[in-house]
């Protein structure tokens, strides 16, 4: 029999359809991966705001991958806004049973509304129990700088910062620079355990919609590792299906706000297993 390549989601919900679960499952359906959820929190959001967040009990957040993980499984896990340090111990707790093979890891701390996406002590349980536990971390500059205690003004402190994020246990960290927005490039550092240090330049796509490309960005790294591409492969691969992305979603106006991006730009088939 065949299979689906398989993906599944911890994630936020995003009510506005551009980050949260709703990206990450159009992302993976985009890119032919059959996409699966657990939910932490529901948000009240649009392209302006997040008026209201209502946190999923962590035993409830249990469940959700319990099900899916007992059943179907999962041949990648991408994590993105975990909201209550217990969901985030939880988690860590369901990465040891179940040790899937690749874990991306999405450290979702703000908004791109800058509204706070997470309680008190779960930053702190991401440092400490879930960085070590997955296979990378992709945070912003804005995440970097909370995770890593360190101002970054310019690439050389990317640099330092992701040093410091590597001895505090994580295993590989990709810090995306889209946040320089004086460039006209984008740049992004991968930097790995082992030393290994990978830049990754793109062009700067000037556009209002890029709601959600952190948590798509994150969801195409995983789906790409669940197809079996190794770690710098399947981050070229996802770098150059967001900006594409970006690129198809540039001139639509959706919301008031930061829309947006356009996941379907070039819809595939799901991807099946012999």
């Amino acid at each position: 029999m065949k299979s689906y390549i398989k993906c599944l989601t911890i994630a936020g919900s995003d009510s506005g359809g551009g980050a949260g679960i709703q990206a990450d499952i159009k992302t993976m359906s985009a890119l032919g991966v059959f996409g699966m959820s657990a939910i932490t929190a529901i948000t009240a959001q649009n392209t302006v705001e997040v008026s209201e967040i209502f946190a999923v009990p962590a035993e409830t957040v249990k469940a959700q991958i319990v099900a899916v993980m007992d059943d179907i499984g999962a041949d990648a896990v991408k994590i993105g806004m975990i909201y209550l340090p217990q969901t985030a111990c939880m988690i860590a707790e369901m990465l040891d049973r179940y040790k899937p093979t690749c874990t991306v890891l999405d450290p979702v701390l703000v908004s791109s509304t800058q509204h706070m996406l997470y309680a008190k002590g779960c930053k702190e349980i991401i440092e400490e129990e879930l960085m070590k536990r997955v296979t990378l971390i992709t945070p912003n500059i804005n995440e970097t700088e909370k995770l890593s205690g360190m101002e970054i003004n310019e690439r050389d402190d990317m640099r330092s910062a992701a040093e410091v994020l590597l001895r505090k246990g994580a295993n590989a960290v990709l810090i995306k620079g889209g946040d320089f927005n004086d460039l006209e490039a984008s740049y992004d550092l991968l930097a790995e355990k082992d030393g290994t240090e990978l830049w990754l330049g793109s062009e700067r796509i000037h556009s209002r919609n890029t709601h959600g490309t952190g948590c798509s960005l994150s969801s195409a790294i995983a789906s790409y590792l669940a197809m079996g591409y190794d770690l710098k492969n399947a981050v070229k691969r996802a770098k150059s299906y967001i900006s594409e992305a970006i690129r198809n979603g540039s001139d639509v106006s959706n919301g008031k706000g930061i829309g947006g991006i356009n996941h379907f730009f070039a819809p595939v088939k799901l991807i099946k297993r012999q």
